[in-house]
């Protein structure tokens, strides 16, 4: 059974939030590229090869690396 929304989306909605959503992209984007520059320095530093942030459930845990070579460095330990 479909569900019956109080609020459509309209072609006059899309177009009030089409503005905000092209924020968020450009928001979005700029925050990817500094975090991908994170990873380049932290590379370039530690010569650690595919070096990242490492992402769970849409959260940073910690530092590792794409391969699997090195340990898990948890945010835990990165705080204290």
């Amino acid at each position: 059974m479909a569900k019956n929304y109080k609020i459509k989306n309209t072609y006059s909605l899309i177009k009030k939030l089409k503005p905000f959503w092209a924020r968020f992209k450009k928001i979005e984007e700029e925050y990817y590229d500094k975090m991908h520059q994170i990873e380049i320095d932290m590379t370039k530093k530690t010569k650690i090869k595919d070096i990242e942030l490492f992402f769970c459930d849409n959260e940073c845990v910690g530092i590792g690396n794409y391969s699997r070579t090195m340990e898990l460095v948890r945010k835990e330990d990165l705080e204290k």
